[in-house]
């Protein structure tokens, strides 16, 4: 493929956070972005000089000079829009999560195959400065043998619009299951989750489900170990939180209890009161190009009040948005499969949904296709 990928993006409310990187990125041309609402399109248009507006979707897609898009639009447009997509012969990056259900999940897969068009779910946690910094620790063996992962994701989504309210928590539950399964390489064999408490009446139609909060554990396939997630998204006090814990033979990564305190390693064979240390978590800028290490540590916009909720309130999810860009746009360039690819992206997706199955099923195991 050719040095440069030109690349569209769908959806600025999120997505207009990756405008800049894209346009800074060596190898990326932003060549276009889709908005429905035309005032907020051109706003957005003339604040990052992109020239190329769409207001519909399927105009983009038979556009052929567009390579690639990055889709940031609602939860249920994932699935319909990446399938169009790449039956127009498009790569695709995509927000998280892939789809709402497990067929879609195969069809995204099957199309990825079958074109030989990539598919990326822009995962954000498996790109953190975090995560990055445990993968380090234990591709260089200071964690010794994993013998047990687990990772949470709880926020409160009273207020947040449309198809927020009632959410089963499982349903979103990729920041969780990501890391779990990414650290190792490993894919999910088998599910079995547990719905606790109960959420107002009010929220519970809308998915027929009542849980505040969903536990998960999931079995890695060909290992002896297994990872626990759990979820929340309303009625659960809890300050904003994406976790992740590592727990190996030599050393135990565990992440602060709140929001800008350092996490803990913890020591083997230490002396009882020496076995944790807090540690500084560096950033990892340096794995970029030099025109985009800068949107590791800052958004997009000058002022704090125009960054997107998710941003402020994920705190900045890690550092990770031009990672994430980096790892796409290369593995275009480089012909190769981006990580996660659209069988890895299905596999956590569907984690999720079949966890949420097995909840209304009081925690009967579910075991995961193939993809």
């Amino acid at each position: 493929m050719s040095d440069i990928i030109n690349i569209a993006i769908v959806g600025l409310g999120f997505g207009a956070e990756f405008i800049p990187i894209y346009q800074g990125h060596p190898h990326a041309n932003l060549y276009g972005i889709c908005q429905r609402t035309p005032d907020k399109l051109n706003a957005i248009g003339e604040s990052f000089g992109v020239e190329k507006r769409y207001t519909d979707f399927d105009e983009l897609l038979e556009d052929p000079e567009i390579d690639a898009v990055h889709i940031n639009t609602p939860i249920p447009d994932h699935a319909p829009q990446s399938i169009k997509a790449l039956k127009a012969g498009k790569h695709v990056a995509c927000t998280v999560p892939m789809a709402t259900s497990v067929d879609e999940c195969q069809e995204i897969t099957r199309l990825s195959r079958e074109t030989g068009k990539k598919y990326m779910m822009m995962e954000t946690v498996v790109y953190s400065r975090e995560f990055l910094f445990v993968k380090e620790l234990y591709q260089k063996g200071e964690l010794g043998k994993i013998q047990f992962l687990q990772a949470s994701h709880q926020q409160d989504m009273d207020g947040w619009p449309n198809y927020w309210p009632g959410l089963p928590p499982m349903h979103y539950a990729t920041h969780c299951v990501g890391p779990c399964l990414a650290l190792t390489n490993a894919m999910a064999e088998y599910v079995s989750c547990f719905g606790s408490g109960t959420i107002r009446d009010e929220l519970i139609p809308e998915y027929n489900s009542p849980f505040a909060v969903e536990t998960t554990h999931i079995k890695l396939k060909d290992s002896d170990v297994c990872a626990r997630v759990y979820r929340s998204l309303f009625d659960t006090a809890r300050q904003y939180r994406e976790s992740f814990d590592v727990y190996g033979t030599k050393k135990t990564y565990e992440w602060p209890l709140i929001e800008g305190e350092d996490p803990v390693i913890h020591s083997a064979k230490n002396p009882e009161p020496e076995i944790p240390e807090r540690v500084k978590v560096p950033d990892y800028a340096h794995l970029l190009p030099e025109p985009i290490r800068m949107f590791t540590t800052k958004g997009v916009y000058d002022l704090d009040d125009q960054q997107h909720l998710s941003f402020t309130q994920g705190a900045g999810h890690g550092g990770s948005h031009p990672h994430l860009a980096h790892e796409f746009v290369m593995s275009l360039v480089e012909g190769r499969e981006p990580f996660p690819n659209a069988a890895q992206s299905a596999n956590w997706t569907s984690v999720g949904i079949l966890a949420h199955e097995s909840a209304l099923k009081g925690g009967e195991i579910i075991r995961l296709p193939e993809f």
